[in-house]
């Protein structure tokens, strides 16, 4: 019993220890003398420190955990001057060592214990061989006069390209499985069919064939990609490159990404929250409208279970607050009253266009739009342009309004004010600060919204060109 007891111990000790090192990555670097070395990552867009480590008595750094690393490409970062070199971790390449050297680290690694990371640095000194014949063969082509010169150097350097265009096939084919091969064909270029037509014909089609498969390499269920430096810039290109930039055109891009990221949770998670803020803080006119669409279509329908109840209900409220003024919507109606206390409702304002104006007498920024608006008003009053001013101040406040408007010689505006607040329109109009400009048709609908009073004649300028256009089309001429 004894032995048994014995044996049993043992194997609990070993137990303890994988345990405990769910991670090992031991680190040998030649020529460098610091006493700290340091794990980074890629996130995203960013980069980050996972571990830090001091250089042990074998003049060994070894980083370990008893939580396995997430997938990703990581970064071996060196002090003082950050230079670093790259490797691959997986949920099979958890415990491997490194053998390099500080001068060249890259090109000088050894590295045991990881095939990933074998067949990785293999393919770098692959591309590292190729590289002089190539730059050298691309010089002489620029440089050749002669057109049979120019082909022969062409037909050595395609040879260079089919070669490693074999060996980048050979990887992904033979080893599928793998990160590297995963890496190489997320950035292999799209195989572009040939097309027919003329020159605006065919960037048409090509525009158009890249936009449907461009994640036709890239496999987006792949949690490993999400800490990689590549598919952050891959993801915003098509979303904010690829795309006309239109909300509507850019909610349903971010709809395919996610859909194609949804099985991989926390990539799913990292591109909802990183969209969803991007957004929030957008200073582009109308672009609110993509936030509104991923609250309504993702945060209200349950499909961000990470957020906590509280966050959850002001992302929503927010939402609730922005979609009654999104561009395209009808302004929302808001009753008010003159200087004599006649009421007016503004839907009852008639103008083919009504620029809407919320402001305060003792509000900074709106003091130096006064001039702006002033001159604006007066060269488009002529042209179906009415201003609509609406001072945001109640109860005993409302005379410093009047004492504005008569000291500034603002009076043939159309001014209102609502006295007691009864419409509510400081959250109608979701108005946390001041100046507020929304620019409506003779709808009321909304044609823009939240720019500075400089930008007014050039909106302007641009709505009453589109009518024109417009009217020449229809044949109406008006």
């Amino acid at each position: 019993m004894r032995g048994l007891s014995l044996f049993i111990g043992i194997f609990l000790s070993l137990f303890a220890t994988a345990q405990s090192n769910a991670y090992q990555i031991k680190v040998e670097i030649e020529g460098y003398e610091q006493e700290e070395l340091y794990l980074g990552y890629h996130y995203g867009e960013k980069q980050y420190i996972q571990d830090t480590v001091k250089r042990n008595s074998d003049g060994l750094y070894i980083f370990t955990g008893n939580e396995p690393l997430e997938g990703g490409i990581y970064l071996v970062v060196m002090a003082p001057d950050n230079k670093y070199f790259q490797v691959l971790v997986t949920e099979n390449d958890q415990h491997f060592s490194i053998k390099t050297n500080a001068n060249d680290p890259a090109k000088g690694i050894h590295i045991d214990g990881s095939d990933d990371n074998k067949l990785f640095y293999d393919y770098l000194a692959f591309l590292e061989q190729q590289k002089p014949e190539a730059d050298k063969l691309a010089k002489e082509i620029e440089a050749a006069e002669d057109d049979k010169q120019k082909e022969k150097l062409s037909a050595k350097r395609n040879k260079i390209d089919q070669k490693v265009s074999e060996y980048q096939d050979r990887i992904i084919k033979d080893h599928s499985t793998t990160l590297t091969a995963a890496i190489i064909k997320a950035n292999l270029p799209l195989d572009m069919p040939e097309f027919e037509g003329d020159e605006t014909t065919l960037q048409r089609k090509k525009w158009r064939y890249t936009q449907e498969h461009y994640f036709d390499n890239i496999d987006l269920t792949n949690p490993d990609l999400l800490r990689t430096p590549f598919l952050f810039q891959r993801v915003d290109y098509f979303v904010h490159k690829l795309q006309v930039q239109h909300p509507d055109t850019i909610s349903k891009a971010i709809d395919k990404v996610l859909k194609l990221m949804e099985p991989s949770e926390e990539t799913f998670k990292y591109y909802l929250i990183h969209f969803l803020n991007h957004y929030a803080k957008s200073n582009i006119v109308g672009m609110d409208a993509v936030y509104v669409h991923l609250v309504n279509d993702y945060y209200s329908k349950g499909r961000a279970p990470w957020t906590d109840e509280e966050q959850l209900e002001k992302i929503i409220e927010n939402a609730k607050a922005l979609e009654p003024l999104l561009i395209g919507k009808i302004a929302p109606d808001i009753k008010l009253e003159h200087k004599d206390g006649m009421p007016v409702s503004l839907h009852e304002i008639e103008s083919p266009i009504t620029i809407l104006y919320f402001w305060r007498y003792d509000c900074g920024h709106c003091k130096k739009s006064t001039p702006d608006i002033k001159s604006f008003y007066e060269e488009y009053k002529d042209k179906g342009v009415k201003l609509v001013s609406v001072c945001a101040k109640f109860t005993d406040e409302i005379s410093g309004c009047w004492e504005y408007i008569e000291e500034n010689g603002i009076q043939d505006w159309m001014h209102l004010v609502d006295t007691y607040h009864r419409s509510r329109y400081m959250k109608v109009y979701n108005i946390k600060s001041t100046p507020q400009i929304f620019v409506l048709d003779e709808d009321k609908k909304i044609l823009s919204k939240r720019i500075g009073a400089e930008q007014l004649e050039e909106v302007i300028d641009r709505i009453i060109e589109m009518r024109e256009q417009e009217n020449i089309e229809d044949g109406s001429g008006k």
